[in-house]
């Protein structure tokens, strides 16, 4: 017999059109996350809605895309990783669809939750795809792509949404814009390769279940503070809720087999370290992506397209500092670059406090570039460094385990600062505005200062826009020095933490052609 005759097909991977369809869908996802802090005083200016509402546009994005990761990672090794990159790319587009013709800011809401799903599901799934498409340093230049497509989208995402915004169709086209530039993508889908897990491990649905409801009660509990009270049933439940259910979580984690988080990874301090570092950042420079473009809409009177060219300051760095660091990073050594890391982070934040109404550019550059050098050094070197840190055998969990509490730092950041901008500048306004101040402090802090001298009696307008400015100014002072001070602290616990020693195996090499922690001959093709 022919040997040919009974050899397996060629894979048809296309590892070029691969690469493009993935990095195309992927690069709208923080486009869409970072960008609607610039669409949000249209939005509330439209839908009329509260603060706790208007956060929720985009805490309910990160609360989901962060809480769905490991799931849909899961997902994608047993139902494929094609298939699984196509349903998030299809709800996700599906999602943008709904939310540009939201009615009202449930529906709004709604679909922003179902597009964090989408995009956690396109995001495991793009990246499984390209680990099975490419092979050593194929492999390795592919994910620089990826993870330059992300930094692409986080860098302009703010501007991007400001342009559609103040010149193409509002917030509405914003979303429109996001559903309409994917398509391509979609479509293209289908030409990739298949590829799935035989013996997959199935899905932790308790871990799921415990770590995504107890993630949600934390991020409403930090939501409804300043509108409810702090001291509100509603809210302090919230927060027990949250305690009771990260604590059932660890139980059950340590009882399976196959857990979706691994919680002895944390007893070794290098990756004790490494996932803190994510969190920290998530304060220190992914939450100013979200509050500072209101602050800037309302206090200097800026157009959202002005507001969005003002962070690329921040997040220009991104595109250029990694590249540079790439190229010392094995003559430096992690630990201090991670440290250097934190340390700009909290100069930078504690810099920018002079930050004023009225303030100029020139004045505003120093600060946000150095946050952004920070922010770029850590994109060089963390995602490496997550797997490096533990035995190769473990690296896959690892992987999983660090995205995950990236974006679940990203969704408590955003929540946690949004929080104290709003007590702090509603305490500031109730001297002057009195039972007033809470709808004022909404309207302000969705970026609309018009609105927030509409909301105060009208004895009291006079001269109310440069009261509710500085009150702003001071609760973004406050929150500055909140994360220097966070930043230096974790500077310090990062440089202690990293100075362990890595685990005994952590220097095996993987087999050649396997990604870090992969089973060799996990592989079927679909």
């Amino acid at each position: 017999m022919n040997a040919n005759a009974t050899a397996p097909p060629e894979r048809r991977t296309r590892p070029a059109l691969t690469l493009i369809v993935v990095c195309a869908a992927i690069v709208l996802v923080p486009v869409t996350a970072t960008g609607a802090s610039v669409a949000l005083p249209d939005i509330g200016r439209e839908l009329q809605t509260g603060l706790a509402a208007a956060q929720w546009v985009v805490n309910a994005f990160f609360l989901t895309f962060g809480s769905f990761m490991a799931i849909t990672g899961s997902l994608a090794d047993l139902t494929g990783r094609r298939r699984m990159f196509m349903i998030g790319v299809a709800l996700f587009t599906a999602a943008m669809l709904v939310a540009s013709f939201a009615p009202n800011i449930a529906v709004l809401i709604g679909a922003r939750v179902l597009a964090g799903i989408g995009a956690a599901a396109a995001t495991t799934g793009g990246s499984a795809v390209l680990a099975q498409t490419f092979e050593g340093p194929a492999r390795l230049r592919a994910f620089a792509f990826f993870g330059t497509a992300i930094g692409m989208g986080l860098a302009f995402g703010p501007l991007v949404a400001g342009v559609l915004v103040t010149s193409l169709g509002g917030w509405r086209g914003f979303f429109l814009f996001a559903a309409v530039v994917v398509l391509p993508a979609l479509l293209a889908a289908p030409l990739l390769a298949e590829s799935r897990d035989p013996n997959p491990a199935g899905i932790d649905w308790a871990g799921a279940v415990t770590f995504t409801a107890g993630l949600s009660l934390f991020v409403f509990g930090l939501v409804q503070g300043p509108e409810l009270g702090w001291t509100s049933p509603v809210v302090i439940g919230s927060l027990v809720a949250f305690a009771v259910l990260m604590t059932l979580f660890t139980v059950v984690e340590r009882r399976k087999s196959h857990p979706m988080f691994d919680v002895s990874l944390f007893t070794q301090p290098r990756f004790v370290a490494i996932c803190a570092m994510p969190v920290l950042l998530a304060f220190g420079f992914v939450a100013l992506l979200i509050v500072l473009p209101p602050y800037f809409m309302a206090v200097d009177g800026v157009t959202a397209q002005y507001a969005g060219l003002l962070l690329v300051l921040l997040t220009g760095p991104t595109l250029v500092v990694p590249t540079l660091i790439g190229a010392i990073a094995a003559r430096v050594g992690q630990r201090v670059l991670l440290v250097a890391t934190m340390l700009l982070v909290a100069a930078g934040t504690a810099w920018l406090t002079v930050i004023e109404p009225g303030v100029g550019i020139a004045t505003l550059a120093g600060p946000l570039l150095t946050i952004g050098i920070g922010f770029g050094i850590s994109l060089a070197i963390l995602d490496g460094a997550a797997v490096s840190s533990v035995a190769p055998s473990r690296a896959g969990m690892a992987a999983g385990i660090f995205n995950t509490m990236r974006l679940a730092g990203e969704a408590i950041a955003v929540a946690l600062l949004g929080s104290l901008l709003a007590a702090v500048t509603q305490a500031r306004l109730a001297e002057t505005a009195g039972d007033a101040a809470q709808g004022a402090t909404a309207r302000l802090l969705q970026g609309d200062m018009d609105g927030a001298v509409a909301a105060v009696p009208a004895a009291l307008r006079d001269g109310f826009g440069t009261v509710a400015g500085a009150a702003y100014t001071d609760a973004l002072h406050v929150g500055l020095w909140a994360l220097a001070a966070l930043s230096l602290v974790g500077a310090v616990a990062v440089g202690v933490l990293m100075g362990g020693a890595p685990p005994a195996d952590a220097e095996e090499a993987p087999e050649e052609g396997a990604a870090p922690g992969e089973r060799p001959g996990a592989l079927v093709e679909g």
